[in-house]
């Protein structure tokens, strides 16, 4: 069945509510393991039916964010949502304290009595209302994004549409392209930085409501993060400082040699090559039926993947007006099916977008049969090792995309893939001085920002730019919390 074929009906609450309630009680008095494995069953579906649901919005609503109908079914979500994880956390509830426990774990694995251990942590009755409130601030950010509309040279630009002229051989088109959106978030600095602000004195109250000192430790159970924990993550950030800080250093020294710069600007990071960077030779569809090639040669198993992708309609991959920014890979349970979304713009980006989201739809469509909700997905960072590498497995078939240009585009990915690390923990230890400090002023926030770049990124010029010197986390670091959790 075609993506476009997909049934979707807002499931009705006080109904669902109430047969989930039913096998709870049911579960909670089953007189053997065979009973609470028949329940388990029921209750895993019900789930699934209203994760379905929810899924098949976010997708539409994200595809077109101007979209009345759909704008108002995601506003159900996140209204509803926590009342579902109510129930859900119940049902975990009664997992844990099951007298049928070691059978349920033999028979579902320890990893979902982990998975509900970690949720619990993560809820309590009294924060419903604060989680609804977490929801909808996150909707307003990416509705803020997903508007923009950017002046360049008189004509309109959205923000992926703005991303190849940042990267452009005119070093003062890369300029103005980028003068240009930094002038679009100070336009939306106050909306964004009042977002961001109620986010974390948010996400403070709720996690003092369960019993943390700070959000800190909450987001680390929100991300289901088992076996490590912030000080060894200290210990991560400072291992990149010491060890890959100065490699990334030498990485732009040779960049400013290779584009003949005596300074390496802020609008000149991402420009790689005199020549111009990388770009795939062909349009979307041709990138789309190369990627077939690629997937067909690379595996039966990425063969049969990847055409059911492109036959069913599940991926939504060029940029257009109102679509929301950025990329993601969905999974719909009822249909068994994984959706890709992303904003191709005509870069290299777009090859990384497609290879990234479909190692992650790759990974759940390998994954669909098993039936449980929880082992849908591996935890979050789990997660990207399957997208990261689908990356690089499918190098050997970049020349079909680049042409003559592979072997700039590998020395870019590869690169690139050193320089995030930095970027990354600067992040991450900019959220954790935020969490740590919830009452910090904005300016005292992009002041620990400021510390934490030259700490990290220690090549940047933000020349004379003052918004780009004041504010550049309200687009970069801080958008990282339309996914609700800690860098990952």
């Amino acid at each position: 069945m075609k993506f476009d074929d997909y049934q979707y009906q807002r499931p009705a609450m006080e109904s669902f509510e109430a047969q989930y309630k039913a096998y709870l009680n049911d579960f909670e008095a089953a007189s053997s393991f065979e009973e609470q494995c028949q329940l388990f069953e029921k209750i895993n579906t019900l789930r699934q039916e209203y994760t379905t649901m929810s899924n098949i919005c976010h997708v539409r609503h994200t595809i077109n964010t101007k979209d009345k109908f759909f704008e108002a079914e995601n506003n159900f979500y996140d209204d509803t949502s926590p009342s579902v994880k109510a129930l859900t956390n119940k049902f975990y509830d009664l997992l844990l304290n099951s007298r049928f426990r070691k059978k349920l774990e033999k028979k579902w694995g320890n990893q979902l009595f982990v998975i509900a251990d970690l949720s619990l942590k993560t809820f309590k009755p009294t924060i419903l209302e604060d989680l609804k409130e977490e929801n909808k601030l996150t909707s307003e950010y990416v509705k803020i994004k997903a508007a923009a509309k950017i002046d360049f040279r008189g004509e309109k630009y959205t923000l992926p549409a703005l991303t190849p002229l940042e990267t452009s051989k005119d070093r003062q088109i890369r300029k103005e392209a980028a003068t240009a959106k930094w002038s679009f978030y100070a336009r939306h600095a106050k909306a964004v930085e009042d977002i961001y602000d109620k986010q974390v004195k948010l996400r403070q109250r709720i996690a003092q409501k369960l019993g943390y000192k700070n959000f800190i430790q909450l987001g680390y159970a929100r991300m289901l993060r088992s076996d490590y924990n912030d000080e060894m993550v200290a210990k991560f950030r400072k291992q990149v400082e010491e060890f890959i800080v100065p490699i990334a250093s030498k990485l732009y020294e040779r960049q400013k040699k290779r584009i003949g710069i005596e300074n390496l600007k802020y609008y000149d990071e991402y420009f790689r090559f005199a020549s111009g960077n990388p770009k795939p030779k062909g349009s979307s569809n041709w990138i789309v039926e190369n990627a077939a090639k690629m997937y067909r040669e690379l595996s039966e198993e990425t063969a049969a993947f990847f055409d059911f992708m492109r036959h069913n309609n599940l991926m939504d991959l060029v940029n257009k007006e109102g679509k929301a920014t950025g990329g993601y890979c969905m999974f719909i349970p009822k249909y068994k099916a994984p959706y890709i979304f992303s904003n191709f713009n005509g870069t290299s980006g777009d090859i990384d977008v497609l290879t990234h989201e479909a190692g992650h739809a790759f990974q759940v469509f390998s994954s669909r049969n098993i039936g449980l909700n929880e082992y849908f997905w591996p935890t979050y960072e789990a997660c990207e090792i399957h997208s990261m590498s689908m990356e690089f497995f499918t190098w050997p078939w970049m020349e079909l995309f680049f042409k003559e240009d592979t072997d700039k585009y590998k020395f870019a990915h590869l690169s690139g893939a050193i320089l995030f690390l930095p970027y990354g923990v600067a992040v991450d230890e900019f959220q954790h001085f935020v969490y740590e400090n919830p009452m910090a002023s904005p300016a005292e926030r992009n002041e620990a920002w400021r510390n934490i770049e030259k700490k990290y990124l220690p090549h940047r010029e933000n020349d004379d730019n003052d918004f780009f010197k004041k504010w550049r986390i309200l687009a970069k670091a801080k958008s990282y919390f339309y996914y609700s959790v800690l860098l990952y």
